[in-house]
């Protein structure tokens, strides 16, 4: 089984912490959306022996795209690649772009799942992070489609300056109080190059304090799982038959395609990226061309990302996976590092499998960072 990503690079304005590839000009959206198609059909030689089971659209904001759009494109997939009966079908979306009207019309296509970008219920937080969207419109949006939807995600965002725990408890709580099956739930992160860096430079908005993160984190962890969510992976809450399966596969190490500028790839050995600029990728495809860049990843990239995929879920890592690929002497430098997080109670040994405790779920990227084998001579 394998899945399709497919980026939709534009939104209507720039949030201040996001550092995906978008454009906020609408202006090549019909030629983004062609070329799109024409790259799904380019591309289905890679999947010959594969059955797709996911398409997420991801962005970007795949809901500026008019519902046509996204239907087209998700014929192109139909019409190229063997696809498994209970299709899971993924649109990223914002509440201001959810109209009741909108929400019946994307749930009359093969639609199936909608992931929306709350972030939170709270205004000055909404401000802070410059998002389209108003309190009331996330509100009003979840309750509309709770009634055509069965399968939606919510994103929430803890960490963020100035949201009390008090406040975070109320996100979390609304959220619950709809019914909503599962939660992406992220840290508000400083990255390179965005306006929140800026503005934190310049004193405008406070640094994001750590151990406030933390402990939101842990609120969050208690209350759902009070209310019956699993903790499947580091960011992720999810009713059981609720896990995202686009996403679960990344971390499980299946193939999937990433269709769109910037848009990642990965068959197991290579992996591939698109060329993250939307005028040369359009330029590219009207040639028939593939605008992306491989690299086979090494023994050591293979091992690296398995630990650091496996730490993040619920699956963990397997010991017996890391003998089989890749040998006596790898299982044995993962366990003598392992050792001091083990002692400390971060991570747990059970049943032949590593895990991060709940009390080491917050570090684990950390954690495997420094499991990571840095010297593996590569043939």
């Amino acid at each position: 089984m394998s899945g399709i990503y497919i980026h939709i690079p534009f939104c209507k304005q720039a949030c201040h912490y996001c550092d995906f590839h978008f454009s906020t000009s609408l202006k090549k959206k019909d030629e983004m959306v062609l070329a799109l198609a024409k790259e799904i059909g380019l591309r289905k030689s890679e999947f010959e022996n594969e059955t797709v089971e996911t398409i997420y659209f991801g962005g970007g904001t795949p809901s500026i795209l008019a519902v046509s759009d996204l239907r087209m494109l998700i014929d192109e997939v139909y019409k190229n690649y063997t696809v498994t009966e209970n299709l899971e079908i993924t649109v990223e979306a914002n509440p201001d772009d959810l109209s009741e009207e909108r929400i019946i019309e994307l749930s009359q296509n093969k639609i199936n799942r909608l992931s929306i970008g709350v972030q939170s219920f709270f205004e000055a937080d909404l401000k802070l992070m410059n998002r389209a969207h108003n309190s009331a419109e996330a509100k009003k949006c979840l309750e509309i489609a709770t009634n055509y939807f069965d399968n939606i995600s919510v994103d929430l965002i803890y960490g963020i300056p100035g949201l009390t725990n008090e406040q975070w408890l109320q996100n979390i709580q609304t959220v619950l109080d709809l019914n909503i099956p599962h939660i992406s739930s992220y840290a508000l992160t400083v990255e390179p190059k965005t306006a929140l860096q800026q503005f934190i430079k310049q004193g405008v908005i406070p640094q994001p304090d750590d151990a406030v993160a933390h402990e939101q984190f842990l609120m969050l962890v208690d209350k759902l799982e009070a209310n019956g969510f699993v903790h499947y992976e580091l960011s992720n809450f999810g009713k059981e038959n609720y896990f995202s399966k686009n996403n679960s596969a990344y971390w499980l190490g299946k193939k999937y395609l990433g269709i769109g500028p910037s848009a990642h790839s990965y068959d197991g050995t290579n992996r591939s990226w698109n060329i993250a600029n939307n005028s040369l990728y359009i330029k590219a495809l009207a040639e028939n061309k593939l605008p992306s860049e491989t690299e086979t990843l090494t023994e050591t990239d293979r091992y690296n990302e398995y630990i650091m995929t496996g730490l993040r879920t619920v699956w963990g890592v397997s010991l017996e996976r890391i003998k089989t690929e890749f040998g006596e002497n790898m299982l044995h430098y993962l366990l003598q590092n392992a050792q001091r997080y083990l002692d400390d109670k971060k991570l747990v040994l059970e049943n032949n499998i590593l895990r991060a405790t709940k009390k080491g779920k917050f570090f684990c990227d950390g954690i495997a960072s420094d499991l990571f084998w840095l010297n593996l001579e590569e043939e």
